[in-house]
């Protein structure tokens, strides 16, 4: 454990404080003078209202010994701003985080990008997200997000069958399964890759934690990539983040009729990179063609593969058995294979749409 006592003590004050904050990490024009650029007492002053000699008091009386041990018996691991292990990227910024603690083994990939967008997304961004986290696991670069529902989530699980290893920043401690869905998920990143926070264990996330994080997950990447954002949203956040830290972004195309693609489309309308696969970012790290994607997997059965095809063409059953040139008996069943491999789902009404995968 490398943190200073000093940084664990900063550390211990922003958990502390943390019920109190009302950040200015939620106005975007102020987030650069926003309270976590403070010092100490100036933090307490700002935050802490008439309890200020309470929080002075328990920072005086902190027992930096016991909270080494502690941290010690949960196996987390704490490096702090003037150690060898705090990522190089985060001095890059205003405010970077006191300690960052980890669960897991830190990734220790040269390469990092980081995936973000909705947490309600579509089946589309969904399916972008997994293959874009599977492609850059299986090339070795690090998948950065922040294991929220939707996009997070699929980019994590896609780095994970890829043989990668995902580096998640969460807004509350590394210990604190957020959201309860993803509990599973944050066990098999911390196991293959690490869950890091600036947070202490134990302290639960806040609302101003969230935006807080995603300037952790900006500065931890070379490039930021989202997959699908509305207007306004988190994702776009981060990547006003990785802009002001002159870090690249990039974004998905989407569909200009969803909501889900307002955010993305207007981000490549100002400049962001086009992304519509793994090799574009392979592509943008390395130098067009110095790293190639693996070998795709083998082809998929030529039948499936017409009816995957009919599906996002959006036909019916009946014009989905035609395009493919099946009897209806073996195109139902064709689509409960695709069903069961997780590429299609119901969408209402006997009808199928294209799914993650």
């Amino acid at each position: 454990m490398s943190a200073c006592d000093d940084c664990l003590l900063r550390a211990h004050l922003v958990g502390l404080l943390a019920p109190r904050i009302t950040a200015l990490l939620d106005r975007p024009a102020a987030r650069h003078a926003g309270l976590l650029a403070l010092s100490d007492d100036a933090l307490i002053t700002a935050t802490a209202g008439g309890r200020r000699d309470d929080a002075r008091r328990a920072l005086s009386s902190f027992d930096v010994a016991g909270e080494r041990a502690r941290l010690e018996g949960l196996g987390v691991e704490a490096a702090c701003r003037h150690g060898d292990g705090f990522a190089a990227g985060l001095h890059d910024l205003p405010d970077p985080p006191a300690v960052v603690f980890s669960l897991g083994h830190a990734a220790g990939a040269e390469h990092a990008v980081t995936i973000v967008g909705a947490r309600s997304a579509s089946p589309y961004g969904l399916e972008v997200a997994y293959e874009l986290g599977r492609g850059l696991g299986a090339a070795g670069v690090t998948v950065v997000s922040g294991l929220a529902l939707g996009i997070d989530a699929a980019a994590h699980g896609g780095c994970l069958d890829g043989g990668g290893s995902p580096l998640a920043v969460v807004a509350g401690g590394p210990d604190v399964p957020y959201p309860r869905q993803n509990a599973r998920l944050q066990e098999r990143v911390q196991q293959s890759g690490a869950v890091i926070s600036e947070m202490p264990p134990g302290v639960r996330p806040y609302r101003w934690s969230f935006p807080a994080r995603n300037r952790i997950m900006a500065a931890l990447a070379e490039l930021t990539v989202l997959v699908e954002a509305a207007e306004p949203s988190g994702s776009l956040i981060t990547a006003e983040f990785a802009r002001d830290l002159g870090r690249a972004v990039g974004a998905v195309p989407g569909r200009v009729t969803s909501r889900f693609a307002a955010g993305t489309n207007g981000l490549l309308r100002d400049g962001a990179i086009p992304i519509t696969g793994a090799q574009d970012v392979l592509d943008e790290l390395f130098g067009v063609g110095v790293r190639e994607l693996q070998a795709a997997e083998a082809a998929p059965d030529p039948a499936l593969q017409k009816v995957l095809e009919a599906v996002e063409a959006g036909h019916s059953l009946d014009g989905l058995a035609r395009a493919a040139e099946l009897p209806v008996r073996e195109a139902r069943a064709a689509l409960a294979r695709l069903e069961s491999q997780g590429l299609v789902r119901r969408s209402g009404l006997g009808s199928y749409e294209r799914s993650a995968r």
